[in-house]
């Protein structure tokens, strides 16, 4: 039988191990990819540390994958052998319960399943995904360029177009870095007055370069009320992983204004007099449905938003998993699956 190789981690805690196992057969309602190129996020910390209790070892961790479809299973209709496809966070949903009846397939009552943690995600030369968890990849997109607009890429593109923001309005976007670097592209690029915030001057040359027409130096001066300055922020993405510092900025929100919480931060304190008093709010955003991937990969392509990666051949997982959480990679990072 054929041969895969996967990049697994085989118990908590534990450092990532080659395998060589049998490629996989497809089960109804579900297809194969050979992946060509797969992200390395940090929400794989989930599954390397064991954070869920849905996490079962061993497992393949990456949901930033993109390949080919290699097989398909009984029941999958739309899809055939040789298309470009990708598969995300989102690991499907039934399609049928009262949630997924209502545009809220990510919280479906039926399907709880993230790529990478509850099944085999794409730290591997092939994987099985159901077929609502994958995506349509337009053909001249490069798997290595792109595989990051799976996770980083959508999060910031579908939380900028959920805040009600329009052209013209103030958009900050709180940290330039793996999630940051594209909130700024996607919003300048989608009309916002683009303010990006950062701590320090030397990721200015960089921000505005990606489309910031203003940057705030969190260090120098204080961003809500720099903001506040500039007329208030009708949406704030906070991208940070600083609780203290999403708690600094959200003064900034203008009236009816709301910041958009992607990075992970545990418990948040915000002044609720603030908020009351601006009508603003802050709220947690899902990264993504595949159709949400399939809008950003379209608008990525069409408008020349592009992943700023550091590349490993999936052989050096571990050291790409360590260069990523040592958080210096410039600045997302991705496996290469060379044949």
């Amino acid at each position: 039988m054929a041969k895969m190789r996967a990049m697994v981690v085989p118990k908590r805690g534990a450092p990532f191990e080659a395998e060589e196992r049998d490629i996989p057969v497809p089960g109804p309602e579900e297809m194969r990819l050979r992946v060509l190129a797969c992200g390395v996020c940090h929400s794989d910390v989930v599954t390397v540390l064991g954070l869920l209790p849905s996490v079962k070892y061993p497992r393949v961790p990456g949901h930033e994958a993109i390949g080919v479809v290699d097989a398909i299973g009984e029941g999958v209709h739309g899809w055939s052998v040789g298309a470009r496809a990708g598969v995300g966070w989102f690991g499907g949903s039934c399609g049928y319960c009262r949630r997924c009846r209502r545009d809220a397939a990510f919280a479906c009552e039926n399907v709880n399943s993230q790529t990478g943690v509850t099944r085999d995600g794409g730290y591997a030369t092939h994987m099985i995904a159901h077929v609502s968890a994958v995506a349509h990849v337009p053909d001249d997109l490069d798997p290595v360029e792109s595989a990051p607009l799976l996770c980083a890429g959508v999060t910031t593109f579908n939380a900028l177009r959920n805040t009600g923001a329009g052209p013209g309005d103030i958009v900050a976007v709180h940290g330039v870095g793996g999630l940051g670097h594209l909130g700024l592209q996607y919003a300048a690029r989608q009309g916002f007055r683009t303010v990006a915030v950062n701590r320090g001057r030397d990721k200015e040359a960089l921000a505005r370069s990606l489309g910031a027409s203003d940057y705030i130096d969190s260090a120098d001066e204080d961003p809500a009320k720099a903001l506040t300055a500039m007329g208030g922020a009708k949406a704030i993405l906070a991208t940070v992983t600083d609780g203290k510092a999403m708690q600094a900025i959200s003064g900034g929100l203008g009236p009816n204004g709301v910041m958009m919480v992607i990075g992970a931060v545990g418990p948040l304190t915000v002044d609720s007099f603030d908020l009351l008093g601006k009508r603003a709010s802050v709220k947690g955003w899902y990264s993504g449905v595949t159709r949400d991937s399939e809008d950003t990969l379209n608008f990525s392509q069409r408008n020349k938003v592009a992943s700023m990666n550091e590349i490993y051949p999936l052989e050096k997982a571990q050291e790409a998993y360590d260069r990523m959480m040592s958080g210096k990679a410039r600045f997302r990072v991705v496996l290469r699956m060379d044949a």
